[in-house]
């Protein structure tokens, strides 16, 4: 196939009509690629559970365990930088005299991936000119361990990686008075963010206790997803 034909099979599948498609692009690379509309991270669903499916239930060791306490669920996080902040005890609900044996203690477990948008097969004219909807989406169970069990950032970067051109913040306050336990969505779309964009940098963070034994806040489904569609700024 010629380069027009890569060029033409391009713009048929994803509807490209009024996207900048100058010819000094490789359009056979970019259609192997398929940049637009699939999920860009990397081992989306780390702990191999779905959103479509009940988180599973805590489970509570029959034998108390031994050693240092844990702060880091289980999975294969590769694909993910992560990192751990133990935190201090939480004693502000606790009345004034009043006599604990034991406390949780909760740490933070991070998670974060930085997307090349080039390298997957995006092109300078189309995020400069065009700027495709970046839509976000991520699934944390409602584990209920605390009041704020769960945080996302997500940044679009600039070339040099660190010029912030647009962000994206949550950190929701759950409802523990009664027990649900089921997947919470969080989503947003990113459009009209200005150009250069050339890097998405998704974090997020979840909670998990430990008391005796270790209960985590568990995460499925992850999310960027680069859309062949242009919304108003």
């Amino acid at each position: 196939m010629s380069a027009a034909d890569w060029k033409q099979r391009c713009e048929a599948e994803w509807s490209l009509q009024g996207a900048p498609m100058p010819d000094s692009v490789d359009w056979k690379s970019v259609y192997e690629a398929k940049p637009l509309g699939r999920n860009l991270l990397k081992n989306p669903s780390p702990h191999g559970l779905s959103k479509d499916t009940p988180p599973p239930e805590p489970q509570l060791s029959d034998v108390p365990r031994r050693g240092p306490p844990r702060f880091q669920p289980e999975g294969d996080f590769s694909g993910w930088t992560t990192g751990i902040e133990v935190l201090p005890y939480d004693t502000s609900d606790i009345p004034p005299g009043a006599v604990v044996c034991q406390l949780p203690q909760y740490s933070w477990f991070s998670m974060e991936q930085v997307v090349d948008l080039k390298a997957e097969g995006l092109w300078e004219e189309l995020l400069d000119e065009f700027q495709p909807e970046i839509v976000i989406q991520d699934w944390y169970e409602e584990s209920q361990l605390h009041k704020h069990i769960y945080q996302l950032h997500v940044k679009l970067l600039g070339a040099d990686k660190s010029t912030v051109i647009s962000e994206h913040t949550v950190n929701p306050t759950e409802d523990c008075s009664a027990y649900s336990h089921t997947w919470k969505e969080v989503s947003y779309v990113f459009s009209g963010y200005g150009p250069g964009v050339r890097y998405v940098h998704f974090l997020h963070r979840l909670k998990n206790s430990w008391m005796n034994d270790f209960f985590s806040t568990v995460f499925a489904n992850s999310s960027v997803i680069v859309n062949p569609t242009k919304t108003s700024s």
